[in-house]
């Protein structure tokens, strides 16, 4: 069996994973009728751009040279994604939009079911092997907590603390912990040793941090400008503050306090995070991550294809995808003035 990219890997088992998640949902039983169409609902309201449900499939395959036995951990990925961005919308406020045709007190409860119960079923069910069945269940409650711990790091920071540091702290929460979770699960459904299941873990997390880098960087390009509407303290926000003198950061504060109602405010603030000094310290630590992340896959090795697909997924995810809004003369005396004086996260 050989395939070239996450998508054409994708493609090949998508029908299989869903497959997954409908013996799931049936398996809730005739009394849980509405809770399943409930779910079901949501699952086809929320769709995803890059079907990263192939993680678990790739780092099984990496350690076993077979991707399939890690279909229920596919559908787990799924389930917890679909979930979790209907509570980050809900956090943010965009709870009703959020949750399509049903209603958000629905969409609430479909995503405590579909998103934490449901994947504990799974790997419960006889498709786990019996030995490995508890430590699933472990990385599912434990992810569950540390994600709560992120985002509420990440509803509760404030821009006036913002450093790269705390940010980066609530993004392994919100972002890295489902990922290590996945990684780490795939690893031990393979058989891995603890020393290859941490270092499994680990490469989730570097993953995690670079998948919300893109993330934020997206939300820019797109226009949308999701994170500016709601207030969000973003990494690239956390370096532009980093980079400011007095003056321009009160000015970048300002307009973060006025970007969720002022259309004016999210342009001018947009120039901000796209001045070059800002993204050229965003571009170093982004490099960082994604050498980082490099690192960790050489050191792991591995079979067949799945190695050499995990590190052009990283590349993917590690990309600079912005580009900076020139100076004026002045403003770019002052940026290598204070370019030259930084450190690094």
């Amino acid at each position: 069996m050989t395939f070239t990219s996450y998508l054409e890997l994708h493609r090949r088992y998508a029908s299989r994973a869903a497959a997954e998640i409908d013996t799931a949902l049936e398996g809730l039983g005739p009394s849980a009728d509405n809770i399943r169409k409930s779910i079901a609902a949501l699952l086809r309201h929320q769709t995803f751009s890059y079907p990263l449900d192939v993680l678990p499939l790739l780092v099984h395959g990496a350690e076993t040279g077979d991707p399939e036995p890690a279909l229920p951990l596919a559908a787990v990925h799924t389930l917890w994604w679909t979930s979790a961005c209907y509570f980050d919308d809900l956090a943010d406020g965009n709870g009703t939009a959020a949750a399509g045709r049903i209603g958000a007190g629905e969409a609430t409860l479909a995503s405590v079911v579909g998103g934490h119960l449901l994947p504990l079923r799974i790997v419960r069910s006889p498709r786990i092997p019996e030995p490995v069945r508890g430590a699933l269940v472990d990385e599912i409650v434990n992810c569950g907590i540390l994600a709560a711990e992120g985002q509420l790091r990440d509803v509760n920071g404030t821009a006036e603390s913002a450093t790269r540091g705390l940010v980066v702290t609530a993004y392994e929460g919100k972002s890295s912990a489902p990922f290590s979770m996945i990684t780490a699960m795939a690893a031990i459904l393979a058989g891995a040793e603890a020393g290859r299941t941490e270092r499994w873990r680990e490469f989730g997390r570097v993953f995690g941090l670079l998948w919300q880098l893109f993330n934020d960087q997206e939300d820019i390009l797109s226009g949308r400008n999701e994170d500016l509407r709601n207030g969000t303290v973003t990494y690239l926000l956390a370096c532009a503050l980093e980079e400011a003198p007095p003056t321009e950061r009160e000015r970048v504060l300002k307009l973060h306090a006025a970007a969720p109602g002022s259309e004016r405010a999210r342009a001018d603030l947009v120039r901000a995070l796209l001045a070059p000094d800002v993204l050229s310290l965003f571009g170093d630590d982004l490099g960082a991550f994604r050498d980082e992340a490099h690192r960790v896959l050489d050191d792991l090795g591995g079979h067949g294809a799945c190695p050499p697909i995990l590190r052009r997924l990283v590349d993917m995810a590690g990309r600079m995808l912005l580009s900076p809004v020139p100076l004026p003369a002045e403003a770019a005396d002052g940026d290598r003035r204070r370019h030259a004086g930084r450190s690094s996260v």
